[in-house]
């Protein structure tokens, strides 16, 4: 059963979390050179990997915290943001599926400040909304990765976009399933 670890903020998973926000900003230099996409393709494996980790560690040590489920998606969603940004510059990522997937965040979050406002707790993540930023976070590196002019680019860039597409799909889904469970819960105060 989960139980929050109460007020805790130093916990293994959440040390995990803020090692992985540093690798943002990395990536993000590393990415936008153009000439060190194997560096930066192993920041964004290395930070999927941590990713699942730290959620696995803490249902192992039982150490939830209200920072953990604060912290994850959130640097879920800034690796997100960073990654459109440098596939975007790098030309390896259409503008429309930018624009798709960041109007998805902003209105889940105005949604989010709305229930805040209003006293209700966070939505909850669905196992379909992990499912999406998983597909999404395993997708990035291959897709850096198809920027490579030779067997393996293209071999990257087909399991990029497998993922990808998957990813993309179930993020715009769940996007939907957010906002109508949010405005559900927003219509029973008017």
């Amino acid at each position: 059963m989960k139980q929050l670890s109460g007020n805790r903020v130093v916990t293994i998973p959440n040390l995990i979390s803020f090692a992985r926000a540093l690798g943002i900003p990395l990536f993000i230099v590393l990415g936008l050179s153009g000439h060190h996409d194997g560096w930066a393709v192993f920041v964004l494996t290395v930070g999927g990997i941590s990713d699942y980790l730290d959620g696995k560690l803490a249902r192992i040590l039982n150490q939830y915290s209200r920072l953990g489920e604060l912290l994850d998606p959130a640097v879920d969603r800034l690796y997100i943001l960073a990654t459109l940004l440098v596939l975007t510059s790098r030309e390896l990522l259409p503008i429309w599926i930018v624009v798709l997937l960041i109007a998805r965040d902003v209105i889940l979050g105005i949604y989010t400040l709305a229930l805040n406002r209003k006293k209700f707790p966070p939505m909850t993540v669905t196992f379909i909304g992990k499912a999406a930023t998983f597909n999404l976070l395993y997708a990035f590196p291959f897709l850096l990765l198809g920027a490579f002019d030779n067997w393996l680019g293209t071999i990257g860039y087909i399991i990029g976009w497998s993922f990808g597409i998957w990813g993309i799909a179930l993020y715009l889904f769940t996007g939907l399933q957010y906002a109508r469970t949010a405005q559900a819960q927003l219509r029973q105060i008017a």
